[in-house]
């Protein structure tokens, strides 16, 4: 069962999100939050794998949430959700440590399979709106490129094979398919992927690919 936390300021998008949610068997919203502050304390008082949050919000923005969710002891894996597709505070929540982000126009069954996708190691990126963004609000200066070509430098070719399909945004089960291994070993190479690049989850390894020009 995948526990979740709702954090948004508009009622009826709580109570719309909660009601899509419920329709999952796998999935249980544990709590609900109308702000970060809000989303914080609760994400202490229960525990969360997976909190769906909003950029704008009072008190304390979706921004500065996800940085303090990802800071707790036990963390919940964050997916944010905006109506701004091309809006520059979702980067900095994806660099904040968000596992992805979709539009509040996606699909209902496309939320469900990003909070599985999600909760399982994955992210979950809108595929409209996540290349531009990327492009857009990280054309990396050359000092970024070095830095990042350094930390890439750490991987195996192999492991760099993983990163360039993980930056495509592909998911474990799809980079077990095309590089011929099993999806148990995809999650071994993922992991030391993160630890050598130093970054906390797979939104972030894409950044620093993309920053190193990995994968184009």
């Amino acid at each position: 069962m995948i526990r979740t936390l709702i954090v948004d300021d508009d009622a009826l998008v709580r109570l719309g999100l909660a009601d899509l949610l419920g329709t999952d068997p796998g999935i249980e919203v544990v709590a609900q939050a109308t702000d970060g502050l809000q989303a914080v304390e609760r994400a202490r008082a229960h525990r969360v794998d997976v909190a769906l949050v909003d950029v704008r919000m009072p008190h304390l923005d979706g921004i500065a949430a996800t940085a303090k969710l990802r800071a707790l002891p036990d963390p919940p894996r964050v997916i944010i959700l905006t109506t701004f597709d091309l809006d520059e505070y979702v980067y900095n929540a994806l660099s904040a440590g968000a596992d992805g982000f979709l539009l509040k126009d996606t699909d209902p069954a496309e939320i469900l399979r990003a909070v599985h996708l999600v909760a399982d190691g994955s992210a979950m990126l809108h595929p409209a709106a996540a290349r531009r963004l990327i492009d857009r609000y990280h054309a990396a200066g050359p000092s970024q490129a070095v830095t990042a070509q350094a930390r890439l430098d750490r991987l195996t070719p192999r492991e760099r094979d993983v990163l360039v399909l993980v930056a495509r945004g592909d998911t474990n089960a799809d980079i077990a398919a095309r590089l011929t291994m099993r999806e148990s070993t995809v999650k071994a190479h993922v992991s030391r992927i993160l630890t050598a690049l130093e970054v906390t989850n797979r939104v972030q390894a894409a950044l620093l690919a993309r920053d190193a020009g990995l994968g184009g």
